[in-house]
């Protein structure tokens, strides 16, 4: 994005003429962006983000964002000689592991993120899952087929969980302090184990139990494409079983558009997957008429 001072009076107030109506839409409302990936690991991209979080509390929006770390996780566990294991893209969390999850992703990344935001000129306060009991986690169950005796067999990925409840208080305290939630994903169980948690899964969980207007899921591609290898703007969930069908929707992308689907229907109006590699990718998605990612609604 060229620099302001390039650009003339007239190109600045028509852009901010354009954006207005938008921005009336989403006044008061609540979006969650989970935040990950390339735009994560970036140094310019990452204090666009801050900055684009910022504008959005400016603009009358209660952003709220959630954070992933798997590649900050893999460096630390290497420097540890820590072994990962992955089944079904999930990470085994071994309770040595779980140390090192919780350490990295409440620790050093969420502080960062808070630290970009602050310097970009706005107020943010990191918590993690456990702070105020925001999320109390079950462990994730999963299963799979052995193709000869063609029995389920359990997998245990250990320390791995999901939200079992959300108790959003924390968060309604935070957003009337008018700060911005930078959550990590790792809660506690009523047990007291500590788990580590799907952002993609967390951040749905999270815009569900706040009455999200939308979810942001900031990816490493453009979106969902067809097969001319062209974005898809706009998905209906009832074109989505076709689409995985005719494997338009495969591999690692059906997972994330199923949990994209059961987050709308638990009331969220609209989940869109955007490239978060594009400079101000989130302003574009929400302040421009044909958004930049694929929404489904």
């Amino acid at each position: 994005m060229p620099d302001t001072e390039q650009i003339s009076p007239q190109t600045i107030t028509r852009i901010l003429s354009d954006a207005l109506p938008f921005m009336q839409r989403y006044v008061g409302k609540t979006v969650v962006i989970k935040y990950g990936g390339h735009a994560m690991g970036d140094a310019k991209l990452s204090r666009q983000f801050a900055s684009d979080m910022v504008q959005l509390k400016l603009s009358g929006i209660n952003p709220i964002v959630v954070h992933g770390g798997g590649p900050q996780i893999g460096a630390m566990l290497k420097r540890l000689n820590i072994e990962s294991n992955f089944e079904d893209g999930l990470r085994v969390t071994c309770e040595e592991t779980i140390e090192v999850v919780e350490m990295v992703l409440a620790g050093s990344i969420n502080k960062n993120v808070v630290s970009n935001i602050a310097r970009a000129g706005g107020k943010a306060i990191g918590i993690s899952g456990k702070d105020g009991n925001l999320c109390i986690a079950s462990k994730l169950q999963r299963t799979r087929k052995d193709p000869d005796s063609n029995i389920e067999r359990v997998i245990d990925l250990g320390f791995v969980g999901e939200p079992a409840v959300i108790n959003p208080q924390i968060l309604h305290t935070i957003l009337a302090s008018d700060a911005i939630p930078v959550i990590a994903p790792v809660a506690v169980s009523r047990e007291g184990e500590t788990y580590n948690i799907n952002a993609d899964t967390f951040a749905g969980a999270i815009a569900e139990a706040m009455k999200a207007t939308r979810l942001m899921l900031l990816t490493d591609v453009a979106g969902v494409l067809d097969k001319k290898g062209e974005l898809i703007s706009e998905l209906a969930i009832d074109d989505i079983a076709g689409l995985i069908k005719d494997e338009t929707i495969h591999g690692g992308m059906i997972p994330k558009i199923e949990s994209c689907v059961t987050v709308v229907r638990g009331g969220v109006e609209g989940v869109i997957i955007l490239d978060g590699r594009q400079p101000h990718a989130v302003l574009l998605e929400l302040f421009t008429p044909h958004g930049v990612g694929t929404r489904i609604s």
